[in-house]
């Protein structure tokens, strides 16, 4: 006897919480007690093409500030930098840009 298959009812899924994929992402570098200024400096002009001045401020802001944001984009490109940070040795983050 062939099996009758009936339709199963599916609650309604949470549409109060409301993403907004426009928002960018913002990766943020953190002060350390390892890395020198300079390497600092020297890393954000390599994997961003930061201008000498550039990545000497962002680096300063790193310094006297605990951190600095230094890229924004897309959850990827954010990730992706975020791993080569690491890959350099320095403490990164990403979070959403309020």
């Amino acid at each position: 006897m062939p099996t009758t298959l009936t339709p199963a009812e599916v609650a309604d899924p949470g549409l109060d919480e409301v993403v907004d994929v426009d928002r960018p992402w913002v990766v943020i570098v953190w002060n350390d007690p390892i890395n020198l200024m300079s390497y600092v400096t020297f890393v954000l002009q390599k994997l961003f093409g930061y201008s000498l001045e550039k990545a000497t401020q962002l680096m300063l802001d790193v310094h006297h500030k605990g951190r600095a944001v230094v890229a924004n984009g897309s959850r990827e490109q954010a990730e992706m930098h975020v791993f080569r940070l690491h890959e350099h040795g320095l403490w990164a983050t990403m979070s959403h840009d309020e």
